[in-house]
């Protein structure tokens, strides 16, 4: 994908650096926008639109999405093969590893923008609003489908409490596009005992091949 099909990220607001126990402090903050989307510049280029639920205090200070050491996504993403290496985004998200990313037509973003060290200090509201705003975007970004990583709050957002991972009935979510298939998968952080990479690995491979089988 060449540069001008991809829309700019900011680099690491570290350059490089290893964020400190003061680095994540200040980045706690009320800002709604505290890490770049990692999508195209055009829209219905993706197969897949990756949701994570909230930027954490080590990915807002990096600006690299999953960035934080430990956390299952890249290595599960790795092993099931949506990237044809393993993503270090610790330090930052390179360019190269971007544009690998939406050559495979994978894009990533976020329900809530602003930063929190957990999930769950984040307000049902601004899970709530979340939600719309990401149906609103959908129209947009036109991907053939969502994976939406973590059940609780997906619940908070789209008003679904009974919801379960794996596939949803999308048509339950007013103004979800009827093209858009969507998913809910668990979510990715050492903090989740239940699954492993493996697990995730596997749960990845079953989102890629339904896309693929649709193609």
């Amino acid at each position: 994908m060449s540069e001008e099909n991809r829309r700019s990220r900011r680099p690491s607001p570290l350059a490089g650096r290893k964020p400190t126990k003061d680095d994540l402090a200040r980045f706690a903050t009320d800002g709604p926008d505290a890490i770049d989307d990692v999508l195209p510049a055009r829209p219905g280029e993706l197969s897949l639109l990756i949701v994570g639920i909230n930027p954490g205090l080590w990915t807002a200070a990096v600006n690299a999405p999953f960035a934080r050491p430990g956390n299952r996504f890249w290595p599960s993403l790795h092993q099931a093969g949506l990237t044809d290496h393993l993503v270090d985004a610790s330090l930052g998200l390179s360019a190269a590893d971007e544009e690998h990313l939406l050559s495979r037509g994978i894009g990533i973003t976020n329900l809530v923008g602003r930063a929190t060290a957990r999930a769950d200090e984040l307000r049902a509201e601004e899970l709530r609003a979340g939600g719309a705003r990401l149906v609103e975007r959908l129209s947009e970004i036109r991907p053939k489908a969502v994976a939406i990583a973590g059940i609780t709050s997906f619940r908070i957002a789209f008003s679904q409490p009974k919801a379960t991972l794996g596939v949803q009935d999308a048509s339950l979510i007013p103004g979800w596009p009827e093209d858009v298939s969507l998913r809910v998968v668990p979510q990715p952080s050492g903090l989740n005992a239940h699954y492993n990479i493996p697990a995730l690995a596997e749960i990845w491979r079953e989102v890629w091949a339904d896309i693929v089988s649709t193609d």
